[in-house]
């Protein structure tokens, strides 16, 4: 299994968040260190635009073959292609093909190695299965709690949620927390377009409470808060 992080330069919401400290260490360094204590991942890089990002993560025990190209690096730019570009460069690199990719978005720190072998446990054991995505259920359900605005009044988003009247009887529903994704990499070459509308796939979930996601200043202050009040605990930290 190969891990990607894939960690451009750009940031309009938090400028240079990939490398901005979290608990003593760079973002970046989480998902490497995380990484580096999953015995199914045989190789760790990181996909990256920005030389600073790349000595970095190097720094820390992971490689950076390549540079990614600015077109693959810019603020409007897919995640798809740049996976793709990613495991194209690396197998072209080595002339060795993998079975599977995991893609660990640095700015998705909480989850863990645990995490990560049940994922992949549960993706070897279901072949017909293009791939195993990390959820949590949110703390409100959208069925029950969504609504829309139209024509001027308050609509319901989802309308069945109208004929639940407790909460206990509303259907789970969980949401896509970018804390993992494994692909298997027949699948990534043979999708060119759309991951998630050409693929089957199974739900690896999380708690909530560990399903942050860093984008803004406000989140990577509240991360380090949840990790110095061991409210998540990561196990590479001591």
């Amino acid at each position: 299994m190969l891990a990607l992080i894939p960690a451009r330069g750009g940031s309009k919401g938090l400028p240079g968040k990939n490398i901005r400290p979290l608990a003593d260490y760079p973002l970046i360094a989480h998902s490497i260190f995380m990484a580096k204590m999953c015995s199914k991942i045989h190789r760790i890089v990181v996909s990256t635009d920005d030389p600073k990002i790349a000595e970095i993560a190097k720094d820390y025990g992971a490689e950076v073959p390549f540079l990614r190209p600015k077109e693959l690096a810019r603020d409007d730019t897919p995640m798809w292609p740049v996976i793709r570009h990613a495991l194209k460069s690396v197998e072209t690199l080595e002339k060795e093909k993998y079975k599977y990719l995991l893609l660990l978005d640095p700015t998705s720190p909480g989850r863990t190695p645990d995490d990560v072998e049940k994922a992949v446990e549960r993706l070897e054991n279901n072949p017909d299965a293009d791939g195993i995505i990390g959820v949590s259920r949110p703390h409100f359900n959208p069925i029950w709690h969504c609504v829309v605005e139209k024509d001027g009044w308050m609509k319901p988003l989802i309308e069945e949620g109208t004929k639940y009247h407790r909460r206990q009887d509303v259907p789970a529903v969980y949401r896509i927390n970018a804390s993992l994704y494994i692909w298997r990499c027949d699948f990534i070459y043979r999708s060119e377009n759309d991951w998630m509308k050409e693929g089957r796939y199974l739900m690896h979930e999380i708690p909530e409470a560990r399903a942050i996601h860093i984008d803004e200043l406000s989140e990577f202050e509240m991360a380090e808060l949840l990790i110095k009040k061991n409210l998540i605990m990561l196990p590479w930290i001591c």
